[in-house]
């Protein structure tokens, strides 16, 4: 990673790299998080107390 640039131009580069993804739709962002949510669940998990 090149540590001589500046934010402006950090900035900039990922804008470009979210301009070349694709789009997500709402229904794609629900589905993921779903997905995430039925993941994160365990019967095992330490509560914290």
């Amino acid at each position: 990673m090149n540590y001589t640039i500046s934010f402006q131009e950090r900035a900039k580069l990922g804008l470009e790299e979210l301009s070349n993804q694709s789009p997500v739709t709402l229904a794609m962002a629900i589905k993921q998080v779903q997905k995430l949510k039925a993941q994160s669940k365990s019967e095992n998990k330490k509560k914290r107390g």
